[in-house]
């Protein structure tokens, strides 16, 4: 064998050369400044004094004093904690009404046979056509006409299954190899016993990513908790953070400040389920 084809390196799709692997590193780095840098800037904002600036012409992106005075000045300007509270429990109602409702809908799609299912799956195509702005008119209606203006279950509902999340979850049932459903049924098991035993252990990755969108919608959400809340008292975080913003003046620090607390849940969910949320993504190959 020659010597210069032992040195060879192999060429075709799978290779990468070094330029291509530096363009790609930049573009990550881009991409990583542009998504990071405004989250950055929010915090150092956040924790900047009064004696410090912060629309010079060449402001500092790191506080000469870092304080926590901000964050002790929101819950003294609004009643923070109230309103995350309101948060939680739309976010819990959203949350477990995707997880189970989403869960269901998604297995009938995907494993049931029953007359109707394919015009069921494109009414559920449909759905994700329209912005939600077409229906928030008829929402509200409806809302309104169950008696349920001005609460947090009026806000959750709409939101409690999402139509995305159930073609996620028949995409996920979808995945599993028919042949361990018929197994199990010539074992004698049930819808419900499939489901449990053979559905919910291979979609957890999935479940995991129906539950961070659920719960990322739900507290993010503002002009629909907008519309429905009239009592401050039952304001969500995100509407409640308007009252930081003065009729006359405007602190950026504290607005700043509330941004960072209404963020913080949002870091903690996807913390916990990162590792099932890469794998929900990743999903389609499952183990027999």
């Amino acid at each position: 064998m020659p010597a210069h084809a032992k040195t060879a390196r192999p060429s075709g799709f799978n290779t990468v050369s070094a330029g291509e692997k530096a363009l790609r590193y930049a573009l990550l780095l881009l991409v990583l400044a542009l998504t990071v840098s405004p989250f950055l800037w929010q915090l150092s904002t956040s924790l900047k004094d009064l004696e410090e600036d912060v629309f010079t012409r060449t402001p500092s992106f790191l506080p000469r004093h870092p304080t926590l005075d901000n964050y002790a000045q929101v819950a003294d300007t609004i009643p923070v904690w109230s309103y995350a509270a309101n948060s939680l429990v739309v976010a819990a109602i959203v949350v477990a009404g995707n997880a189970v409702g989403a869960t269901l809908a998604g297995y009938a799609l995907a494993r049931l046979r029953f007359r109707g299912a394919k015009a069921l799956l494109g009414v559920f195509l449909a759905t994700l056509v329209l912005p939600g702005e077409v229906t928030i008119v008829s929402q509200y209606v409806m809302i309104r006409g169950l008696g349920l203006a001005d609460t947090l279950l009026g806000v959750a509902l709409p939101g409690a299954i999402g139509m995305l999340n159930v073609l996620l979850m028949r995409t996920a049932f979808r995945a599993i190899p028919q042949e361990m459903d018929e197994a199990a049924v010539i074992d004698g098991a049930n819808a419900w016993q499939r489901l449990l035993h053979i559905g919910l252990p291979n979609v957890r990755g999935m479940l995991s990513v129906v539950t961070i969108f659920a719960f990322i919608g739900a507290w993010d959400d503002f002009l629909w908790p907008l519309i429905v809340l009239t009592d401050p008292e039952n304001y969500t975080l995100t509407v409640g953070l308007q009252y930081l913003n003065g009729t006359f003046t405007a602190n950026p620090r504290l607005i700043a400040a509330g941004t960072m607390i209404s963020f913080l849940p949002i870091v903690i969910v996807f913390a916990a389920l990162q590792r099932f949320f890469f794998r929900g993504v990743e999903e389609g190959a499952i183990k027999g």
